[in-house]
């Protein structure tokens, strides 16, 4: 069985999987008498294709040792999947690039902390959602009569490592209930 070892995620490591909802770095503009800014095109959506659209959806999760073992990824062809979790509750991504199948080869892990949203590009064979703890998350994706989703078994099952000095650069809540699993 293969250990995968789960890194924080950045711009820079998840770019071959989607992105990071983010403003930062990013202008924005002035809104609500000046109280908020507003930063507009975070992150391209693909919700239109073969008569698909958007779908704003809640997903409440229970929480799941990270460690695994996973062994069946999905993906949309059709649309990106965006994951916008609310209260703080970080999760883990593990994700591949691959055709008809999952390519091995480009599997990684990335802890999101609570702070941050990711968008999975249409395409993206990843595992379903990896909470660290129960919450909610937002989902924005598409919709459509014909479901999209193709699911794959990976010839090995893996196990994920997330050591605590991964754990340091999220929430302390989350930081406690992990050191407690590990």
């Amino acid at each position: 069985m293969k250990t995968l070892q789960a890194r924080p995620v950045t711009a820079d490591n998840f770019a071959a999987y989607g992105w990071l909802a983010s403003a930062r770095g990013r202008t924005g503009r002035p809104i609500n008498e000046g109280s908020s800014l507003r930063v507009d095109d975070v992150g391209q959506l693909d919700l239109n294709a073969a008569g698909g659209a958007p779908c704003l959806a809640v997903f409440r999760a229970r929480a799941r040792d990270p460690r695994g073992p996973w062994q069946v990824l999905e993906r949309h062809r059709l649309g990106t999947q965006t994951f916008v979790p609310l209260g703080g509750v970080s999760f883990v991504v593990l994700a591949a690039t691959g055709d008809a199948a999952p390519d091995v080869l480009t599997l990684a892990a990335f802890v999101v902390a609570g702070h941050q949203a990711v968008t999975l590009r249409a395409g993206t064979w990843h595992h379903g959602l990896i909470a660290l703890q129960d919450g909610d998350f937002i989902v924005v994706e598409r919709l459509a009569t014909e479901p999209d989703c193709d699911l794959a078994t990976l010839p090995e099952a893996v196990t994920l490592a997330v050591t605590l000095a991964v754990t340091l650069e999220l929430a302390p809540v989350f930081r406690d209930k992990l050191a407690n699993r590990l």
